[in-house]
């Protein structure tokens, strides 16, 4: 029966459906909960502390990452979280509409960020497994595509689904439980595509090791990043590079959807998920696609600059907003996708950064160590966010924003960049 397992399978049959699976619940725990919240009443200030801890499960998915490798297959864990995302996803829909909604929706939220954050481990880790060297490389550009198409689904499709059946005259919690229904029953196929889809590679196994061992090298593995030359540079470019961009990204569903009198801009929950949910994902994914393309052929330190100006200076577009509160949805369009294509390719600089510190022997670990940096980086400034908003009102928290971006500068002021890293033809 073992013999009869596929060990090979056409890439294009499971690696868009598994990137897929990968993008729609991070979406959904960072941004799609925030416009839900919101939709329920609840204030900015509970709002981004909150589901600001979402942000955990990635924070500390490189202290998890080991037991991954150490127990089961990389298919088993892909499928089990899957089918524990869908659960956690029916278990919000279920508890929207009872009594104390936030606290249990927020707890299966948590349940469902923890189960993504191991497919993520899992689902990177099948990717090489699975493939051999040079079709990880064709398909890299696929995995990036169908990330991005999923952040499309969950922050566009099911937030514009949620704003139709609001107008059809459907309860506001009514239409948001029908709408992680729908994600969840997304999952569940998923989950049983999977199960049959995904081959079974030969390599795919539980990592042996002497078990004394196991620990000692981990925590080497760990010690060796913390001691790389300008370390103290490192860490502050992880943590305080998007620091303004952090707070933004938290408080613009809100703003969007708040009522002018409130100093919103009073869309509509559909209009939110055009706006921001899929023309400023499409915006987003542009600005990344030019960003790559442009360190591919100048390197990085040629464009580190202006990469750190794209992805704070349109940070200005919000605090035009916030005092025009112009009403042409166009304008208001032009005006989020120019600010997220800004910090699509901004953020090229802060990837390829992490790519460049991660190199060596240990880069798997230490590239995971550099994102739950990064994880810390936002989660952290993301929970005062709505507090501050609160206080000082739209405008003058988006004046705070632009305020923020100078941490951004400094830092960037602060890294060494070899000349040629990241350029067409550079070892």
């Amino acid at each position: 029966m073992e013999n009869a397992k596929v060990q090979f399978r056409n890439p294009w049959a499971w690696v868009p459906s598994l990137y897929l699976a990968e993008g729609v619940p991070y979406i959904v725990a960072v941004t799609v909960s925030v416009v839900l919240y919101k939709r329920l009443g609840i204030s900015n200030t509970d709002i981004a502390l909150y589901t600001s801890w979402l942000y955990l499960p990635w924070v500390i998915k490189p202290f998890w990452s080991p037991f991954v490798d150490l127990f089961r297959t990389k298919r088993f864990w892909i499928v089990v979280s899957q089918l524990l995302i869908g659960a956690s996803l029916a278990c919000v829909a279920l508890t929207i509409t009872g009594p104390a909604f936030f606290r249990y929706s927020l707890a299966f939220l948590w349940i469902m960020a923890f189960s993504s954050a191991t497919h993520d481990i899992a689902a990177d880790g099948f990717y090489m497994l699975a493939l051999k060297q040079d079709q990880q490389a064709a398909f890299v550009g696929v995995r990036t595509t169908f990330y991005r198409v999923a952040a499309i689904a969950a922050k566009g499709a099911l937030v514009i689904l949620a704003g139709r059946l609001e107008t059809k005259g459907i309860a506001i919690a009514s239409a948001w439980a029908i709408t992680f229904f729908v994600a969840a029953a997304f999952f569940l196929a998923l989950f049983l595509y999977h199960v049959f889809l995904l081959p079974y590679p030969a390599v795919d196994g539980p990592v042996r090791r002497n078990a004394s061992g196991i620990p000692a090298e981990f925590w080497r593995m760990i010690a060796l990043f913390f001691r790389k030359k300008d370390i103290g540079v490192i860490l502050a470019f992880f943590l305080f590079y998007r620091f303004a961009e952090t707070q933004l990204v938290k408080m613009v569903a809100p703003f969007l959807l708040d009522p002018r009198a409130e100093g919103g801009l009073g869309l509509t929950t559909a209009e939110v998920g055009l706006v921001y949910g899929t023309v400023g994902v499409i915006a987003l994914t542009l600005g990344g696609l030019l960003g790559g393309y442009a360190v591919y052929r100048k390197g990085l330190k040629y464009w580190l600059w202006i990469m750190v100006c794209a992805m704070h200076l349109p940070d200005l577009i919000f605090v035009y907003l916030a005092y025009a509160l112009p009403q042409d949805l166009l304008t208001i369009n032009l005006a989020v996708a120019t600010e997220q294509f800004g910090y699509g390719f901004g953020f090229t600089a802060f990837t390829m950064y992490m790519i460049m510190i991660s190199d060596g022997d240990c880069k798997t670990v230490h590239y995971a160590i550099s994102t739950g940096i990064m994880a810390l980086g936002m989660m952290i400034p993301a929970m005062w966010s709505g507090w501050i908003q609160e206080h000082l009102g739209y405008p003058h928290f988006f004046v705070w924003v632009v305020i923020s971006t100078i941490p951004g500068f400094i830092v960037t002021a602060l890294v060494k960049i070899d000349p040629g890293f990241g350029k067409k033809g550079a070892p």
